[in-house]
């Protein structure tokens, strides 16, 4: 199964690339959010993407659907989850930043999933039924800006600090904790995301 590609872009489409790897081509779909930040690419110029590979006995001919980072193909992989949104559909719909879509959800934000593409009310509403209490790790995403993942505030410990006891549910003591520890583990985090993930994968070590 293919998870990552590296390679040279050859073709740019509005929905699609073609990535040279290796002396073979790769179709890749790529969400409007994710085609943003490919928008100052140039034929010829290195491309990197995670990769969600999607092949089943009614589609046989496989899908690859390529993200700029790892936690935004883990929230398509959520996303997909959801009832009546297959990959396809979901490709169109992620036409506003997966941070925000995350924060929309857990705040229960029906109007703002509905400016989703191809998103109704029924579908809004399921949506926040089916996610609702997943997404927090995935609010925390900032939109991509020049090819650089930026914090969304400068304080990043204390925004995922907020996170952990406001939004989660933790004791103060046990928040500067899990922070503390994450940051042993990995002295060069710099952003709220990062920090996150790290305390993330150690809860489920």
């Amino acid at each position: 199964m293919i998870g990552y590609l590296e390679g040279r872009l050859m073709k740019k489409e509005d929905d699609r690339i073609l990535l040279l790897v290796n002396h073979v081509g790769y179709e890749v779909l790529v969400p409007v959010v994710v085609m943003k930040t490919l928008s100052t690419k140039e034929i010829g110029d290195e491309v990197s993407l995670y990769i969600y590979y999607q092949q089943t006995e009614r589609q046989p001919k496989p899908v690859l659907i390529g993200f700029n980072l790892e936690a935004e193909k883990e929230f398509f992989q959520h996303f997909i989850s959801v009832e009546a949104i297959g990959p396809l559909k979901a490709v169109k719909a992620l036409n506003i930043p997966v941070g925000e879509i995350a924060h929309a959800i857990e705040s229960g934000d029906v109007k703002s999933l509905k400016q989703l593409s191809g998103i109704g009310d029924r579908t809004a509403n399921k949506i926040v039924a089916s996610l609702q209490g997943k997404m927090n790790r995935f609010a925390l995403i900032r939109k991509k800006e020049d090819h650089v993942l930026a914090p969304r505030d400068e304080d990043f410990v204390q925004m995922v600090m907020d996170v952990l006891v406001s939004q989660l549910g933790h004791k103060h003591t046990d928040a500067r904790q899990m922070i503390a520890d994450a940051m042993k583990k990995d002295s060069t985090i710099s952003t709220a995301e990062q920090l996150f993930d790290e305390i993330y994968r150690g809860q489920n070590e």
